[in-house]
């Protein structure tokens, strides 16, 4: 008997960021990144020594940035 197993949806996007490559894609200075993780803003994981941004993590601040900026205009 074969266990049917749903076929899901595979991303070509990263789950997982380097720091240079969340720079890149939040098209913000490594400064700034590096700020914005320091405060909290942006959250990260470790694997071993190395510090990566969830790509929920970039969504996440995108999100608050929408809510901050809600009544502003």
């Amino acid at each position: 008997m074969t266990l049917a197993v749903p076929e899901r949806e595979i991303s070509t996007e990263p789950l997982l960021y380097r720091v240079k490559d969340a720079v890149r894609v939040l098209n913000m200075s490594r400064t700034v990144v590096y700020d914005l993780i320091r405060v909290g803003r942006l959250r990260t994981v470790t694997e071993g020594r190395t510090r990566l941004v969830p790509a929920s993590a970039i969504a996440e601040y995108l999100a608050l940035l929408e809510r901050e900026a809600g009544g502003k205009q």
